[in-house]
């Protein structure tokens, strides 16, 4: 048998490997980052301040005299009206 390269040998020799379609592979890889945010918060303060109103009486008095003369006069004018 004459002297062959390695090629001829795969297709000629049953003892040479077979030689199958590339399978392609699919890695998934996931990089987790992480990404400071700065969040700026205001407060606002409102003070209210509330007056609530009372009230208190506060009472006086006055006192007033009065006079009421019932006089029907003295006898002398019974005598100047006629009745």
């Amino acid at each position: 048998m004459p002297m062959m390269n390695d090629m001829d040998c795969c297709d000629r020799q049953p003892d040479c490997p077979i030689v199958e379609p590339v399978i392609n592979k699919c890695v998934e890889r996931e990089f987790c980052h992480e990404v400071k945010h700065v969040c700026p918060i205001h407060t606002h303060v409102v003070n209210r301040h509330i007056y609530n109103h009372t009230y208190t009486p506060q009472y006086t008095c006055s006192e007033e005299d009065q006079v009421v003369n019932n006089d029907p006069g003295c006898c002398a004018n019974f005598a100047n009206n006629n009745f």
